[in-house]
C-alpha cells in the first residue's frame, strides 16, 4: 500500500454509482387500440366477402337498395328529358320540389320471390318503354314528342309526366282543349299502360299566370279540368273507366321550376299507374 506524501492530508475519493431502475410489465395500451381496429376491419372484409359469395344478383341489390339514400334532391330543367321516355332509374332521386301529392321515390328490399316494390316496377317502366318504342318507330313526329314525357317509379307504382315546354303545350293556352299533338302523345300512352294493371290517377298542374278574374274560371277549376279532358281521352283509346281511380287539379301549388311560377314547364299531367 502507498503511503501517502509527508505533509499532505487529502481526503479519501467518494464513488457514487448510480443504478437506473427498470420497472417490468406493458409499454402502454395504445397498441392494443390499432389491433382492434385492425381486427374489426379484416373481420368486415371476410363478411362482405362472403355476402357476395353466398347471395344472388338480386339479393345484393336488395342491400344495395337499402344502403342507398333516399333524400329529394331538386333539379330545375329536369323533365322533358333528351331521350325515348329518359326518366330516371329504379335508384335515382325524384327531382320535384314538392312533396305534396307527388309519392316520393324510395328504394324497398323486397323478399324472394314477392311482387312489387322496386324489381317490379323497373319490370313495368321496361315492358311500357318497349310499347312506346314499337308504336312510334315509324313516327318521326311522335319521337319527337317523346321529349317529352318523363316515368319515375314510386313506392306505389310508375308515374308518367307529359310536361309543357316553350315550343310544346298539351293545351290551348287557357283552355281544357287537348293539342292534336297531345292527343297523339296520348294514344301512345294508353296503348303503352292498357295491358298493365293497377288502379290510374290523373292530375293537372298549371303555371303561375293569373286570371283577371278569378271567380268565373281560375288555375284549380282549369288544372282538374284538363285532368279530366285527359281521362276522358284516355277512355277513348280503351282505357276502361273502372281503371281510375281519382283525378286531382293541384292547380299551380307544386312548381317543377321553383324560381319560376310562369315557367311553361310547371304546366303538366302526370298519369300514375298503381303497382
Amino acid at each position: 500500500m502507498a503511503s501517502k506524501p509527508a505533509g499532505r492530508n487529502d481526503p479519501v475519493p467518494i464513488i457514487v454509482k448510480k443504478v437506473t431502475v427498470v420497472q417490468g410489465g406493458h409499454h402502454g395500451g395504445a397498441w392494443k387500440v390499432a389491433y382492434a381496429d385492425f381486427v374489426t376491419a379484416m373481420m368486415a372484409f371476410f363478411l362482405l366477402l362472403w355476402l357476395l359469395g353466398a347471395t344472388t344478383e338480386d339479393q345484393r341489390k336488395g342491400l344495395a337498395d337499402y344502403f342507398t339514400p333516399t333524400l329529394v334532391k331538386t333539379k330545375e330543367q329536369s323533365a322533358g328529358s333528351d331521350g325515348l321516355l329518359g326518366g330516371s332509374s329504379l335508384t335515382d332521386v325524384e327531382n320535384y320540389p314538392h312533396a305534396m301529392g307527388q309519392t316520393g321515390t324510395k328504394t324497398l328490399t323486397v323478399p324472394r320471390d314477392m311482387t312489387g316494390g322496386p324489381k317490379e316496377g323497373a319490370a313495368k317502366i321496361k315492358r311500357i318503354q318497349e310499347r312506346v318504342s314499337d308504336a312510334v318507330a315509324e313516327e318521326e313526329r311522335l319521337k319527337r314528342l317523346m321529349r317529352q314525357v318523363r316515368m319515375i317509379d314510386t313506392t306505389t307504382g310508375i308515374r308518367i309526366d307529359l310536361v309543357d315546354d316553350a315550343n310544346f303545350s298539351m293545351f290551348s293556352l287557357g283552355t281544357t282543349v287537348l293539342t292534336g299533338d297531345a292527343r297523339g302523345l296520348l294514344e301512345v300512352v294508353a296503348k303503352a299502360i292498357a295491358p298493365e294493371h293497377g288502379k290510374i290517377t290523373v292530375r293537372g298542374h298549371t303555371d303561375g299566370l293569373r286570371y283577371r278574374d278569378t271567380r268565373l274560371v281560375n288555375n284549380w277549376s282549369l288544372s282538374a279540368g284538363r285532368a279530366e279532358a285527359t281521362r276522358q281521352t284516355l277512355m277513348r283509346q280503351g282505357i276502361g273507366a273502372d281503371r281510375f281511380r281519382r283525378i286531382e287539379g293541384v292547380a299551380d301549388t307544386e312548381p317543377l321550376i321553383r324560381d319560376d311560377p310562369t315557367d311553361p314547364r310547371n304546366r303538366r299531367i302526370s298519369i300514375s299507374l298503381e303497382h
